[in-house]
């Protein structure tokens, strides 16, 4: 087998178990909840603490990757993270889960800039979208088994054992990364040139580079309510049972899984068809205005079979365009790459962190997630038509 496919089957683990241990806290969120005996409010901020954490750490894990390289600097994150989500399980009320939150959020800030990096290192930019696509597939998958993991330890053993079990899962990863991964420069292996460095200066005036920004903020906006708030809207919005959860819970994300492979193959193929421009710009267009209309179909139907159905094809569309964005902002950075797709995902935790915390005062205010519900269906539809202005084959 190839050397990149092996990086790839390896990013590919660390990506399952990114949202793993993320989404862990969700779905215990109501037995934490009620043990911690935390408001909607509480626990909104809570989730918060993440996204917070997750975007002020983006870009320096970034740019740490950008100058020493992916290995280093994912063995560290990734024994970072591990060890908070051991603790996790050690939390006593609202103040520790809060900054134990913060510290996971902290490590697990590095994974995907420096994922990018190794992917560019590795793949050629025709191939990134794929690359990408698996890597992005691959978290869904965590996301998906994560219920059927994480509910039966937690009705056996109780929610901190489920955080124990995934911590422990982090470290046998880290060892294999040390034995098996080199940077491709190490490797004396690179698929492209190094372009030259770009200033800050340079991003913060280049419209390009804010419209994926903003495209980004609103197709994160949508996927921090299925990571943040889906176990609970389904428990206490639609009346599903602990017992039924699992698959409820799990099916956006199957279906998401698909969406991402997709999203980067089609992606893939229309760029040697039509070009780069459009070839990256179609597939996410699209997407995200079938996204937002689901979301928006979510919030009018009153069947919980039909509801979860529309909610899985939701995230389904959304999801085509993580592959996308990611090469697009990989290709957009050059050398910088890690970088620029720490910036993009900071922008993305900004409306992760909003999300967050806005569900939970306006559950706690009016006891009600239409609203919600509804903001991120047109947030969607927004986003989906800033790919109309992204100029998808322009670097810095």
């Amino acid at each position: 087998m190839q050397r990149k496919y092996v990086v790839l089957i390896l990013l590919s683990v660390l990506s399952v178990i990114t949202f793993l241990d993320r989404n862990a806290i969700s779905l215990a969120g109501q037995r934490i909840t009620e043990e911690l005996q935390l408001t909607d409010g509480q626990f909104g901020w809570i989730l918060s603490a993440f996204t917070i954490a997750y975007g002020v750490f983006e870009i320096p894990t970034g740019l740490m990757g950008d100058r020493f390289g992916a290995k280093r600097i994912l063995i560290r994150v990734v024994l970072w993270w591990s060890f908070f989500t051991i603790i996790t399980g050690f939390a006593g009320g609202f103040a520790s889960l809060f900054i134990i939150r913060f510290m996971f959020g902290a490590g697990e800030a590095g994974a995907y800039p420096n994922t990018a990096i190794a992917i560019r290192g590795w793949f050629p930019a025709v191939e990134r979208a794929r690359a990408q696509a698996l890597i992005w597939m691959s978290s869904r998958i965590g996301g998906a088994i994560a219920p059927f993991l994480v509910i039966p330890l937690q009705m056996h053993y109780g929610w901190r054992v489920s955080f124990y079990v995934l911590g422990a899962v982090g470290v046998v990863w880290v060892l294999i990364w040390t034995i098996m991964y080199r940077d491709a420069e190490e490797n004396h292996e690179p698929v492209t040139k190094s372009e030259d460095g770009v200033s800050w200066k340079v991003w913060l005036s280049n419209g390009n580079f804010w419209l994926l920004m903003m495209m980004y903020f609103c197709y994160a906006g949508g996927v921090f309510f299925f990571i943040s708030w889906l176990p609970r809207y389904l428990q206490n919005g639609r009346g599903i049972t602990e017992d039924q959860l699992a698959y409820s819970a799990s099916l956006p994300f199957f279906l998401a899984a698909i969406g991402c492979l997709a999203g980067g193959s089609i992606s893939d193929l229309l760029v040697k068809k039509i070009g780069m421009n459009w070839g990256r710009r179609l597939v996410p267009l699209i997407g995200l205005i079938l996204s937002g209309s689901s979301m928006l179909m979510v919030a009018m139907i009153t069947d919980n079979s039909v509801a979860i159905i529309f909610l899985a094809l939701g995230l389904a569309f959304m999801d085509v365009t993580a592959p996308v964005s990611w090469a697009v902002a990989t290709s957009m950075g050059g050398k910088n790459s890690g970088a620029i797709t720490g910036a993009m995902n900071t922008a993305g935790l900004l409306a992760g962190t909003l999300i967050s915390v806005g569900v939970g005062y306006v559950v706690t205010s009016f006891h009600s997630y239409t609203i919600p519900v509804v903001v991120i269906g047109a947030l969607l539809i927004f986003g989906g038509f800033l790919w109309l202005f992204i100029d998808a084959d322009r670097k810095l």
